[in-house]
């Protein structure tokens, strides 16, 4: 039996998680008299129990622990040695070297004039801080120029000039895409079960169509689909008031509903859209960033241009509760004149020992070449991935890098999906906790349709990779037999 650093035996601490801890996102009656997995040791890709189980974490955490489990010494040492030096100061107007070096760490790896870093806890923090800086980027703005043309009037110029919209505060999202659960990053999603036990949410958000094709009229060309999901995206901002927008905000790839990849010319016509009606562009990479597409950030990937960029996860391999909003310079101008500035703080935000975790997973990842090795394998992944399309109950493969999606459908040939009663059986009844007996750890979702989401540690390499395929494989075609009876 495998043993952990507590003074608790196995029993006390089932007993103490029955009694005490309230699990995320979890029924917790689903617990009533079953076990609760107590996972205790990590290494490489795979995780072990409390009772010595080993399984694959096809899942990465949630999307999130990139360089794996097997850099703990090297990560923990240099959480200790700041730990000696210092252990913590704020952000709040003054600064400590490791989030000044990790600020020009991660500007060094954004996209294009995206040099400005604001620090916080995790992705919620940074959706919800994105919103509130594109909210206030348009007041400071107007502030700014108003200003400006009052002393040249006052000097006796005389100038016509328009002044930016000093009012601005809706977002566009995406429907089925998930942002986080504060309670502006709530109102984000386009997840509607996620949002009704909360209303009413934050005013104003519109949502839009997704990237997913799988769905669409069979005749549709790409072309066509791209043509379609930009002339919703602008219908909806000119129904909203486009002077009232602040924000459209997708992620690169789209997680929730399965691994939504972007057709051709989608990124580019979404940047032109946001230009014409002067609309902060965010990219939400908070599961994206840091390599999972083969690329440090998704943005560069498909030249998405933002304004801003979500993330979180992959900036520590989720070692250290972290994450940033990243600007462009252009967004930070307003804030450098006069007594303006982003009336937003957190207290960990730039934490020096979340911040030393982070400079050093960045590191680890420069010398071990992670975000290549992604790139050089991801065809290889999405190949054997793609075996699984030979079972009746698989639809449809979405994704790239190591990211990626298998729907499962009721019939292959109408694309029928299953039933929210029929979803209950197959996801929760049975994958899920099939998936974790075989000592397989991904996900079986049905925010939208029924998906597997299989998103591995990036150092996964061929042999975990034909684990992942094999177990999926058999269990996956156990299902299928399952839901024909």
């Amino acid at each position: 039996m495998s043993t952990s650093v507590t003074s608790m035996s196995p029993a006390e601490l089932q007993k103490a998680a029955r009694e005490h801890l309230w699990l995320h996102f979890t029924r917790m009656s689903s617990y009533t008299g079953e076990d609760i997995p107590i996972i205790v040791r990590g290494d490489g890709c795979y995780l072990e129990d409390i009772n010595g189980k080993r399984y694959l974490d096809a899942l990465a955490g949630l999307f999130a622990v990139n360089i794996g489990y097997g850099f703990g010494d090297e990560i923990g040492e240099a959480a200790a040695a700041q730990l000696r030096e210092l252990p913590f100061y704020t952000n709040w107007s003054y600064a400590h070297p490791r989030a000044i070096e990790l600020a020009a760490e991660v500007a060094s790896l954004a996209p294009g004039d995206l040099n400005r870093v604001f620090f916080v806890s995790g992705g919620s923090e940074a959706v919800e801080s994105a919103w509130k800086l594109a909210r206030q980027y348009y007041s400071a703005r107007g502030d700014n120029v108003r200003a400006q043309v009052a002393e040249r009037m006052a000097a006796g110029e005389r100038i016509e000039q328009r002044i930016p919209s000093q009012r601005r505060w809706k977002a566009v999202a995406r429907r089925i895409a998930y942002h986080g659960t504060t309670m502006g990053a709530l109102s984000i999603n386009g997840i509607a079960s996620l949002r009704i036990p909360f209303e009413p949410l934050v005013p104003d958000v519109i949502h839009v169509h997704n990237t997913n094709r799988y769905h669409r009229p069979s005749e549709e060309t790409e072309a066509e689909f791209t043509a379609f999901l930009l002339e919703d995206l602008e219908e909806a901002i000119l129904q909203a008031g486009a002077e009232t927008v602040a924000m459209v905000i997708f992620e690169p790839v789209q997680n929730a509903g399965g691994s939504y990849t972007p057709p051709e010319g989608y990124w580019k016509g979404v940047r032109e859209i946001c230009d014409r009606y002067e609309i902060l562009l965010c990219a939400d990479e908070v599961i994206t960033g840091f390599g999972r597409l083969g690329a440090w950030f998704g943005s560069e990937r498909y030249d998405i241009r933002p304004d801003i960029i979500t993330s979180a996860k992959g900036l520590s391999s989720a070692h250290a509760a972290i994450g940033a909003v990243i600007a462009r310079d252009s967004v930070m101008e307003p804030f450098l004149e006069g007594h303006e500035m982003y009336s937003h703080g957190i207290t960990f935000g730039g934490h020096p020992v979340m911040a030393a975790i982070a400079l050093k997973n960045i590191e680890i990842m420069r010398r071990e070449r992670i975000v290549e090795h992604v790139a050089e394998k991801q065809g290889y992944f999405h190949q054997s991935l793609s075996q699984l399309l030979d079972l009746p109950i698989v639809g449809d493969l979405r994704g790239t890098g190591f990211f990626y999606a298998l729907e499962l459908v009721k019939d292959k040939e109408t694309r029928e999906t299953f039933s929210d009663e029929e979803c209950e059986t197959l996801l929760r009844g049975f994958l899920s906790p099939r998936l974790f007996e075989a000592g397989l750890i991904c996900r079986a979702d049905d925010r939208g349709d029924p998906v597997v989401q299989i998103s591995p540690p990036l150092v996964a390499d061929t042999a975990e990779i034909d684990e992942i395929v094999s177990t999926l494989g058999d269990v996956l075609a156990e299902a299928g037999e399952r839901m024909n009876r």
